[in-house]
Parts: structure tokens; C-alpha cells; sequence
């Protein structure tokens, strides 16, 4: 059927946060004696939450209390340093301008924390998506299907017209937990070689390519 529901993944998909997500691990760590995380390290921790990009930045065997510590002060520093130098990437803005005059139904899905995510929606994207979740208590994150269920009821669509758009083994992971369709982009946080050997249905290259693979009817 043809797809009416597009769902996106946030950071390396449609914003470019890794800055803001690297001062704000290297704040943390600092602040707790420890050392520093390279940009290139922290890109490979992303894309399960942050509690898990904590853990994984933290050095191996540190305590339940040097992490609880660190994710606290990850918290309140990137509460407070979300946008400092993120950006969407280029081509980004036009794609969901014209995807959402085509009537297309548009959603993020993402397992940043929820007040982050409804805040950078907001700012950068405000009136272009129909809904957006985060990570939120009570609800597994992705790559369980829970949150994409809840898009795709709150549209009242059916799941063979959703596609979800993202850029890491989580999300073809989700999609097909969910039951949907994936769109996997290559301008993210992981490699094209770590995409490919996903098998996501489509890898795309840059946004416009969306718009391609939509009209030439490749999901009907």
C-alpha cells in the first residue's frame, strides 16, 4: 500500500547533535575525574539511549555510583546545551517542507530523552511534525516497537503505509520489531558499511533521495 505515515529517528538523522551530545558526555566525565571521549567515540555510543551512551563512555569497571554520577551531570548540562551547535543536516528542511504539503503524516521516534526531543522538535522543526516521543518511564525505547506502535495508532494508519526513517542498527532493528518498512541514511552516526550489512530496504544518501523513492512508487 502506498505509505501515508513517515517516522524519523532524530539525532543523525535529521539533526546533527553529536556536538552537543560530545561536550555534554565530556562535561560529564571531566567533572568526575575521568578522562575525555573523543567526537569520533562518542558517534560510535549513540543511538540507545543516554543512559547506555553514559555507560559506555564511563571506563570499563566503573562503579554504579561513578555512572549514576555522571549521568546526572550529563543530564543537567545537556538540558541546558542541547542547541548550542546543533544543527539539521543539509537538505533536511526541505525534504519535510515538501513531505508534509504532499499530506504526508510525519513523526519522530527517538531514544534521546523525551523533554530533549519535544524541545528540538520544537525549535528547529515547529509545525512540521505531528507528533514526537522520546525515551520516557514506562515505555521501552527502542529498538522495541513500543513508541512506533504509538505513532501508528495515534494516526489510526496501518502499519504496511509507515515508514521508518533512521540511521543505525537501532532502527532497522525497530522497523522490523515494529512491522514497517525502513529507510536507512547514510549521513549519520554509523558507516554505509555497517548499513549495508543491516539490509535495511533502502539506504539513501542524501534527503532528497526520500522524495525520489517515494514518487517513483518503490513502497506501493
Amino acid at each position: 500500500m502506498k505509505p501515508d505515515t513517515l517516522i524519523f529517528d532524530l539525532d543523525g538523522t535529521i539533526l546533527d547533535t553529536l556536538d552537543d551530545l560530545s561536550d555534554s558526555v565530556n562535561f560529564a566525565l571531566e567533572n568526575n575525574g575521568l578522562a575525555t571521549r573523543t567526537r569520533e567515540e562518542i558517534r560510535t555510543f549513540v543511538g540507545n539511549g543516554i543512559r547506555l551512551l553514559i555507560e559506555r563512555a564511563v571506563p570499563a569497571g566503573a562503579s554504579a555510583e561513578v555512572v549514576d554520577s555522571c549521568f546526572d551531570d550529563f543530564k543537567s548540562h545537556y538540558k541546558n546545551n542541547c542547541a548550542n551547535a546543533t544543527k539539521p543536516y543539509v537538505g533536511v528542511c526541505e525534504l519535510l517542507a515538501e513531505l508534509k504539503n504532499n499530506g504526508f503524516k510525519l513523526a519522530v521516534v527517538s531514544n534521546k530523552a523525551d523533554f530533549a526531543v519535544k524541545s528540538l522538535v520544537e525549535d528547529y522543526f515547529g509545525g512540521i511534525f505531528d507528533y514526537a516521543v522520546g525515551e520516557r518511564a514506562g515505555v521501552r525505547r527502542k529498538p522495541c516497537p513500543d513508541s512506533v506502535n504509538e505513532v501508528i495508532k495515534f494516526f489510526g494508519t496501518e502499519k504496511s503505509r509507515a515508514i521508518y526513517i533512521g540511521d543505525s542498527e537501532v532502527d532497522v532493528e525497530t522497523s522490523r520489531n515494529a512491522g514497517v518498512r525502513c529507510v536507512a541514511v547514510s549521513w549519520g552516526f554509523r558507516d554505509k558499511s555497517v548499513l549495508n550489512a543491516l539490509c535495511p530496504e533502502y539506504i539513501i544518501d542524501k534527503p532528497s533521495d526520500l522524495t525520489g523513492i517515494l514518487s517513483e512508487g518503490f513502497f506501493i
